[in-house]
């Protein structure tokens, strides 16, 4: 890996201040955890950027159709080295289920940040997580995906629907107390192959259309009698990330385990796509962090028109455009997660508070999204040719973060599942007193105007008969207005960051000129390294 990334042999816990500080004020546990955090920031720059880079560049994963006598397996193989890192890497899924909760899981997530082993990660884990609150019976299930070598999947969607779960055709139908899916086109699974558990939305015979209807399935690999119980079609290529065998599943008669109650099923089955976002927040603001870090170190080593890059002004801009990106869409995130940690346990009917958990999940999965894309690209760009080279890791990052706007949603679904969240919830009353409370006490102009920002977002979209036209930039200035008021409550080091976030996302204005001056002061001063600042 050596000239290959300047992430090479760093920590990347020790050179991350904001999650530092994130975790500080989040993870009730942080003091007596943080040797555990900077231990596996060593590693991620360590064996697993090298093991990570090998599986993407050399080794992604293969389907084999067939065993050796000739019967039907379709398994992914995977490189001995992915199964070793996979194996290594389980227990941060183990967090929530032993007392800890689920910060811990996603700050490794967030610092693992590979788009593809995260993502088996997080889908055994849903599987884990659906077991876990609505299928006690399948406990010894849950133990093999968090303690043993077993992973899940999640296989919701379907080719005539895409993002539209309402237009499932998957049918069910009970047999004793198992129960038979057929007409399964399962188009975009991820972990096909891989997965010896999933997670898949059927309609059972004679329940009403549209998404109500559907029922959430446990479905394992194997039938009883120890046959392949659905079969694998194919693996796709994919521009994004390649460590994740994704494919298609076709189910015909395939025996599945209902979870829970048939009628609650699309409530489970948004449940887990709440995790799934959350993690795909964390995921997407880690990739985005190592697009910077790559950044950072290259303007600092390489030189143009007789100094180094850093010390050129539009450079520095581009920086502290990254810099600002990261610090608010990372606190929106942890602020996104630390609210469904409060929220995990409640079953339907929710309270209010898991509906405001919903809710800023959807703000932080889009808006962290989109900052993920525009800082790799502007990462890429700092590099200048080399930046859109394959064989370098920065475009790596960027490839990998094209991936974060669309799985688990894109921002037109988020933007209508915020709607729903508002019009059938109230869970926009919760938020803006919520906001409030945390800007309360705080003179500065940033945090009226962020107030203010929230305030008429809501105001507006309440009373636009056409709100849905204008739902997607209600959610960028929702989260954006929530950015701003986390980041005034991290301390006094981050109020030239929570100034510059809501100048430029806020106001919508270019970034004052003092910001580039050797830190974030508007006098000029320079910041201590790693408190904010660029030097």
């Amino acid at each position: 890996m050596e000239g290959l990334s300047y992430l090479v042999g760093a920590n990347l816990y020790d050179l991350d201040q904001d999650l530092q500080t994130l975790l500080a004020h989040y993870d009730p546990g942080f003091k007596e955890r943080e040797p555990e955090y900077r231990a596996f920031g060593e590693r991620m720059g360590k064996e697993v950027l090298e093991v990570l880079y090998h599986i993407d560049q050399d080794a992604p994963p293969a389907l084999v159709m067939h065993d050796l006598n000739g019967r039907r397996i379709d398994r992914a193989r995977l490189s001995p080295a992915q199964r070793a890192l996979l194996a290594t890497l389980r227990p941060i899924n183990r967090f929530a289920y032993e007392g800890k909760g689920w910060v811990p899981h996603f700050a490794l997530g967030y610092l693992l940040a590979d788009g593809g082993v995260y993502c088996i990660l997080t889908i055994t884990h849903q599987v884990a997580y659906a077991l876990h609150k609505y299928a006690p019976e399948h406990q010894a299930i849950k133990e093999e995906l968090l303690y043993q070598n077993a992973f899940g999947a999640t296989w919701m969607t379907e080719i005539q629907g895409g993002s539209d779960l309402g237009a499932n055709r998957t049918l069910a139908i009970p047999e004793g107390e198992r129960w038979r899916l057929y007409q399964g086109d399962k188009y975009f699974a991820s972990g096909a192959g891989l997965a010896d558990y999933a997670l898949v939305t059927a309609r059972p015979e004679g329940a009403p259309a549209g998404a109500r209807g559907l029922a959430l399935f446990l479905l394992p690999r194997l039938d009883r009698k120890g046959e392949l119980n659905f079969r694998v079609r194919r693996l796709k290529s994919k521009l994004g990330t390649r460590a994740v065998p994704s494919g298609e599943v076709e189910l015909e008669g395939s025996e599945a385990h209902l979870v829970g109650r048939a009628e609650e099923g699309i409530y489970y089955t948004l449940e887990t796509l709440t995790v799934s976002r959350l993690a795909n927040a964390v995921a997407a603001m880690g990739i985005a962090q190592k697009g910077f870090l790559e950044a950072l170190f290259r303007v600092k080593k390489r030189e143009s028109f007789g100094r180094r890059l850093l010390d050129h002004p539009l450079v520095r801009r581009d920086l502290v455009d990254l810099r600002v990106r990261q610090a608010g869409g990372l606190a929106l995130a942890f602020h996104a997660v630390a609210a469904f940690d409060r929220a995990w346990e409640e079953r339907p009917p929710y309270t209010p508070r898991y509906h405001l958990a919903r809710f800023l999940s959807h703000l932080a999965k889009n808006r962290t999204a989109e900052h993920a894309q525009k800082s790799t690209a502007l990462a890429m760009e700092l590099f200048g040719g080399l930046g859109f080279l394959e064989e370098y890791a920065i475009a790596r990052w960027h490839r990998e973060a094209l991936i974060t706007p669309i799985w688990e949603g894109p921002s037109n679904i988020q933007a209508l599942d915020l709607l729903e969240a508002m019009e059938k919830k109230g869970a926009h009353l919760l938020f803006l007193e919520e906001v409030s409370a945390l800007l309360e006490g705080h003179g500065e102009a940033e945090a009226a105007l962020a107030l203010e920002t929230a305030e008429k977002t809501l105001a507006f979209l309440k009373g636009e008969k056409e709100a849905v036209w204008y739902a997607k930039e209600a959610l960028r200035r929702l989260a954006d207005a929530l950015s701003v008021a986390v980041l005034l409550n991290l301390g006094e080091a981050y109020e030239p960051v929570a100034r510059l976030y809501a100048h430029r996302f806020l106001k919508r204005e270019e970034y004052p000129a003092w910001a580039g001056g050797g830190g974030f002061s508007p006098k000029g001063e320079p910041c201590p390294t790693g408190k904010g600042g660029l030097s």
